[in-house]
Protein backbone atom coordinates (compact mmCIF):
# COMPACT_ATOMS: atom_id res chain seq x y z
CA UNK A 1 0.00 0.00 0.00
CA UNK A 2 3.27 2.23 0.82
CA UNK A 3 6.54 2.09 -0.53
CA UNK A 4 7.97 0.40 -3.41
CA UNK A 5 10.63 -2.46 -4.33
CA UNK A 6 13.74 -1.92 -6.02
CA UNK A 7 14.15 -3.33 -9.28
CA UNK A 8 17.45 -4.56 -10.27
CA UNK A 9 16.42 -5.33 -13.95
CA UNK A 10 13.95 -3.43 -14.89
CA UNK A 11 14.49 -3.92 -18.33
CA UNK A 12 13.17 -7.40 -18.45
CA UNK A 13 9.65 -6.22 -18.44
CA UNK A 14 7.96 -4.33 -21.14
CA UNK A 15 6.83 -0.36 -20.80
CA UNK A 16 3.35 -1.09 -20.84
CA UNK A 17 3.75 -3.89 -18.44
CA UNK A 18 5.96 -1.50 -15.73
CA UNK A 19 3.41 1.04 -15.98
CA UNK A 20 0.51 -1.38 -15.08
CA UNK A 21 2.73 -1.96 -11.89
CA UNK A 22 3.83 -5.35 -13.06
CA UNK A 23 7.49 -5.76 -11.03
CA UNK A 24 9.86 -9.56 -10.94
CA UNK A 25 9.69 -10.70 -7.72
CA UNK A 26 12.77 -12.78 -8.20
CA UNK A 27 14.24 -9.33 -9.40
CA UNK A 28 13.30 -7.03 -6.13
CA UNK A 29 14.90 -6.19 -3.54
CA UNK A 30 13.67 -4.40 -0.29
CA UNK A 31 16.19 -1.22 0.48
CA UNK A 32 13.19 0.77 2.87
CA UNK A 33 9.16 -0.14 4.52
CA UNK A 34 6.82 -1.37 2.53
CA UNK A 35 3.19 -1.54 3.90
CA UNK A 36 1.19 -3.87 2.45
CA UNK A 37 -2.35 -5.68 2.90
CA UNK A 38 -3.81 -9.41 2.20
CA UNK A 39 -5.64 -10.03 -0.94
CA UNK A 40 -9.61 -9.40 0.74
CA UNK A 41 -12.04 -10.71 -2.05
CA UNK A 42 -15.14 -8.41 -1.05
CA UNK A 43 -12.99 -5.39 -1.64
CA UNK A 44 -10.54 -6.32 -4.26
CA UNK A 45 -12.13 -8.64 -6.11
CA UNK A 46 -13.88 -8.43 -9.66
CA UNK A 47 -17.68 -8.95 -9.31
CA UNK A 48 -19.60 -11.52 -11.48
CA UNK A 49 -22.79 -12.82 -12.17
CA UNK A 50 -23.26 -16.89 -13.36
CA UNK A 51 -24.43 -16.37 -17.51
CA UNK A 52 -24.91 -20.54 -17.49
CA UNK A 53 -24.24 -23.50 -15.82
CA UNK A 54 -24.41 -26.60 -17.65
CA UNK A 55 -23.59 -30.63 -17.59
CA UNK A 56 -20.96 -31.38 -20.40
CA UNK A 57 -21.42 -35.38 -19.36
CA UNK A 58 -21.38 -37.24 -16.06
CA UNK A 59 -18.26 -35.40 -14.49
CA UNK A 60 -18.12 -31.96 -15.66
CA UNK A 61 -20.00 -28.33 -14.88
CA UNK A 62 -19.61 -25.88 -17.75
CA UNK A 63 -19.45 -22.44 -15.55
CA UNK A 64 -20.22 -19.55 -17.94
CA UNK A 65 -19.64 -16.05 -16.10
CA UNK A 66 -20.01 -12.34 -17.13
CA UNK A 67 -17.76 -9.85 -14.61
CA UNK A 68 -19.04 -6.55 -14.47
CA UNK A 69 -16.13 -5.36 -16.38
CA UNK A 70 -13.96 -6.81 -18.92
CA UNK A 71 -11.31 -8.60 -17.70
CA UNK A 72 -7.92 -9.06 -20.47
CA UNK A 73 -6.30 -12.32 -20.31
CA UNK A 74 -4.84 -14.94 -22.71
CA UNK A 75 -5.55 -18.22 -23.49
CA UNK A 76 -3.58 -20.87 -21.01
CA UNK A 77 -4.46 -18.31 -17.92
CA UNK A 78 -6.03 -19.73 -15.08
CA UNK A 79 -8.18 -17.64 -12.20
CA UNK A 80 -9.04 -17.77 -8.36
CA UNK A 81 -12.90 -18.30 -8.04
CA UNK A 82 -14.14 -17.62 -4.64
CA UNK A 83 -17.45 -17.72 -3.05
CA UNK A 84 -19.28 -15.44 -0.30
CA UNK A 85 -18.13 -17.60 2.30
CA UNK A 86 -14.34 -17.35 1.69
CA UNK A 87 -14.18 -20.77 -0.57
CA UNK A 88 -11.52 -19.92 -3.61
CA UNK A 89 -10.16 -22.72 -6.22
CA UNK A 90 -8.27 -21.95 -8.92
CA UNK A 91 -9.71 -22.64 -12.75
CA UNK A 92 -8.25 -22.55 -15.82
CA UNK A 93 -10.14 -20.31 -18.87
CA UNK A 94 -11.88 -22.56 -21.12
CA UNK A 95 -13.10 -19.43 -23.14
CA UNK A 96 -11.00 -17.40 -26.36
CA UNK A 97 -9.96 -13.53 -25.27
CA UNK A 98 -11.99 -11.51 -27.49
CA UNK A 99 -14.73 -14.00 -28.98
CA UNK A 100 -16.14 -15.43 -26.46
CA UNK A 101 -18.11 -12.92 -23.87
CA UNK A 102 -18.06 -14.38 -21.14
CA UNK A 103 -15.49 -16.24 -18.67
CA UNK A 104 -15.80 -20.34 -19.37
CA UNK A 105 -14.37 -22.79 -16.97
CA UNK A 106 -14.47 -26.62 -17.04
CA UNK A 107 -15.56 -27.49 -13.16
CA UNK A 108 -14.68 -31.64 -12.50
CA UNK A 109 -17.75 -32.46 -10.63
CA UNK A 110 -16.58 -36.09 -10.44
CA UNK A 111 -16.09 -36.04 -6.40
CA UNK A 112 -16.72 -34.16 -3.53
CA UNK A 113 -15.47 -31.08 -2.64
CA UNK A 114 -16.43 -27.40 -1.02
CA UNK A 115 -16.19 -25.40 -4.04
CA UNK A 116 -17.62 -28.25 -6.40
CA UNK A 117 -20.62 -28.70 -4.19
CA UNK A 118 -21.15 -25.03 -3.93
CA UNK A 119 -20.70 -24.65 -7.84
CA UNK A 120 -23.83 -27.66 -8.43
CA UNK A 121 -26.50 -24.77 -6.47
CA UNK A 122 -25.70 -22.18 -9.01
CA UNK A 123 -28.38 -20.17 -10.61
CA UNK A 124 -28.14 -18.00 -13.34
CA UNK A 125 -27.53 -13.88 -11.87
CA UNK A 126 -25.82 -15.62 -8.62
CA UNK A 127 -22.74 -13.62 -7.81
CA UNK A 128 -19.06 -14.94 -7.29
CA UNK A 129 -15.78 -12.63 -7.06
CA UNK A 130 -12.88 -12.90 -9.16
CA UNK A 131 -9.51 -12.86 -7.56
CA UNK A 132 -6.03 -13.00 -9.07
CA UNK A 133 -5.65 -13.99 -12.68
CA UNK A 134 -2.27 -16.11 -13.13
CA UNK A 135 -0.57 -16.91 -16.36
CA UNK A 136 0.13 -20.68 -16.02
CA UNK A 137 2.68 -23.10 -17.70
CA UNK A 138 0.63 -23.18 -21.28
CA UNK A 139 0.25 -20.31 -23.58
CA UNK A 140 0.62 -20.35 -27.61
CA UNK A 141 4.07 -18.24 -29.47
CA UNK A 142 2.73 -17.28 -33.02
CA UNK A 143 6.33 -18.65 -33.82
CA UNK A 144 4.91 -22.03 -33.59
CA UNK A 145 3.05 -21.44 -36.45
CA UNK A 146 4.51 -24.20 -38.86
CA UNK A 147 5.69 -26.56 -35.92
CA UNK A 148 3.90 -29.87 -35.05
CA UNK A 149 1.27 -29.39 -31.61
CA UNK A 150 0.65 -32.01 -29.64
CA UNK A 151 -1.89 -31.72 -27.03
CA UNK A 152 -2.34 -34.14 -24.69
CA UNK A 153 -5.07 -33.84 -21.69
CA UNK A 154 -6.79 -36.05 -18.85
CA UNK A 155 -10.32 -35.09 -17.62
CA UNK A 156 -10.93 -31.03 -17.39
CA UNK A 157 -7.15 -31.12 -18.11
CA UNK A 158 -8.92 -30.37 -21.88
CA UNK A 159 -9.88 -26.83 -20.77
CA UNK A 160 -6.67 -24.47 -21.58
CA UNK A 161 -6.19 -26.83 -24.28
CA UNK A 162 -9.49 -26.20 -25.81
CA UNK A 163 -9.27 -22.26 -25.51
CA UNK A 164 -5.31 -22.87 -26.73
CA UNK A 165 -6.08 -25.05 -29.49
CA UNK A 166 -8.65 -21.98 -30.86
CA UNK A 167 -6.27 -19.02 -30.09
CA UNK A 168 -3.83 -21.54 -32.81
CA UNK A 169 -6.48 -21.95 -35.07
CA UNK A 170 -7.33 -17.91 -35.24
CA UNK A 171 -3.52 -17.30 -35.53
CA UNK A 172 -3.13 -19.22 -38.65
CA UNK A 173 -1.62 -22.20 -37.40
CA UNK A 174 -0.29 -24.30 -40.42
CA UNK A 175 1.45 -26.78 -38.98
CA UNK A 176 0.01 -30.32 -38.00
CA UNK A 177 -1.77 -30.49 -34.91
CA UNK A 178 -2.76 -33.30 -32.56
CA UNK A 179 -5.29 -33.92 -29.87
CA UNK A 180 -5.59 -36.42 -27.28
CA UNK A 181 -7.81 -36.59 -24.74
CA UNK A 182 -8.05 -39.13 -22.14
CA UNK A 183 -11.38 -39.27 -20.14
CA UNK A 184 -13.07 -41.72 -17.58
CA UNK A 185 -16.31 -41.19 -18.68
CA UNK A 186 -16.99 -39.74 -22.34
CA UNK A 187 -15.12 -36.79 -24.22
CA UNK A 188 -17.52 -33.87 -23.19
CA UNK A 189 -16.05 -31.82 -25.91
CA UNK A 190 -16.25 -34.61 -28.41
CA UNK A 191 -18.64 -32.47 -30.97
CA UNK A 192 -17.16 -29.00 -31.39
CA UNK A 193 -13.82 -30.31 -31.37
CA UNK A 194 -14.92 -32.92 -34.35
CA UNK A 195 -16.58 -29.54 -35.73
CA UNK A 196 -13.50 -27.90 -35.61
CA UNK A 197 -11.76 -30.94 -37.63
CA UNK A 198 -13.69 -30.89 -40.13
CA UNK A 199 -12.86 -27.33 -40.97
CA UNK A 200 -9.16 -27.79 -40.13
CA UNK A 201 -7.35 -30.16 -42.38
CA UNK A 202 -4.38 -29.97 -40.16
CA UNK A 203 -6.35 -31.06 -37.09
CA UNK A 204 -6.36 -34.88 -35.99
CA UNK A 205 -8.08 -36.16 -32.75
CA UNK A 206 -8.00 -39.35 -30.59
CA UNK A 207 -9.97 -40.19 -28.32
CA UNK A 208 -8.45 -42.75 -25.47
CA UNK A 209 -10.21 -44.23 -22.22
CA UNK A 210 -8.99 -44.04 -19.01
CA UNK A 211 -8.42 -48.16 -19.48
CA UNK A 212 -6.34 -47.16 -22.41
CA UNK A 213 -3.76 -44.40 -20.97
CA UNK A 214 -1.44 -46.58 -20.21
CA UNK A 215 -1.07 -48.22 -23.84
CA UNK A 216 -1.42 -44.76 -24.82
CA UNK A 217 1.60 -43.72 -22.83
CA UNK A 218 3.45 -46.74 -23.77
CA UNK A 219 3.11 -45.78 -27.81
CA UNK A 220 3.51 -41.46 -27.18
CA UNK A 221 6.03 -40.25 -29.60
CA UNK A 222 6.19 -36.78 -31.14
CA UNK A 223 6.38 -36.40 -35.23
CA UNK A 224 9.96 -34.86 -35.50
CA UNK A 225 12.68 -32.80 -32.43
CA UNK A 226 10.54 -29.85 -33.54
CA UNK A 227 7.20 -30.70 -32.02
CA UNK A 228 5.85 -28.27 -29.44
CA UNK A 229 4.28 -30.45 -26.68
CA UNK A 230 1.26 -29.11 -24.07
CA UNK A 231 0.12 -31.21 -21.59
CA UNK A 232 -2.47 -30.88 -19.07
CA UNK A 233 -4.89 -32.83 -16.42
CA UNK A 234 -3.48 -34.32 -12.68
CA UNK A 235 0.29 -34.68 -11.65
CA UNK A 236 0.89 -38.23 -12.65
CA UNK A 237 -0.57 -37.76 -16.11
CA UNK A 238 1.56 -34.76 -16.59
CA UNK A 239 4.54 -36.42 -15.43
CA UNK A 240 4.16 -39.70 -17.71
CA UNK A 241 3.66 -37.51 -20.54
CA UNK A 242 6.13 -35.07 -20.31
CA UNK A 243 8.83 -38.18 -19.15
CA UNK A 244 7.70 -40.54 -22.07
CA UNK A 245 8.34 -37.49 -24.94
CA UNK A 246 11.78 -36.59 -23.47
CA UNK A 247 12.81 -40.08 -23.95
CA UNK A 248 10.99 -40.32 -27.32
CA UNK A 249 13.88 -37.92 -28.15
CA UNK A 250 11.84 -34.30 -27.64
CA UNK A 251 13.89 -31.38 -25.90
CA UNK A 252 12.65 -30.37 -22.39
CA UNK A 253 12.20 -27.47 -23.27
CA UNK A 254 9.48 -27.96 -25.95
CA UNK A 255 7.62 -29.57 -23.49
CA UNK A 256 4.79 -27.33 -21.42
CA UNK A 257 3.07 -29.12 -18.59
CA UNK A 258 -0.06 -27.53 -16.34
CA UNK A 259 -0.73 -30.19 -13.42
CA UNK A 260 -4.12 -30.08 -12.03
CA UNK A 261 -3.86 -30.34 -8.13
CA UNK A 262 -7.03 -30.81 -5.89
CA UNK A 263 -7.63 -28.79 -2.72
CA UNK A 264 -7.02 -32.12 -0.65
CA UNK A 265 -3.17 -32.68 -2.66
CA UNK A 266 -2.62 -29.10 -1.67
CA UNK A 267 -3.55 -29.32 1.75
CA UNK A 268 -6.62 -27.03 1.28
CA UNK A 269 -9.58 -27.23 3.51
Amino acid sequence: MAGEPRDLQPELLRPEQREAGWRLACQCRVDGDLSVEVFDPRRDGLATRVQRLERLGADVLRLRLLPERPLRYRAGQHLLLWTAAGVARPYSLASLPNEDPWLEFHIDSSRPGAFCDFARELRPGDLLRLGELHGGALDYEPEWCERPLLLLAAGTGLAPLWSLLRESLRQGHRGPIRLLHVCRQGHYLKEPLQALARAHDNLQLEWISHEERDRMLSTLRPTSRRDVALVCGGPSFVDACARRLYLAGLPRGQIFGDAFISANQAGVS
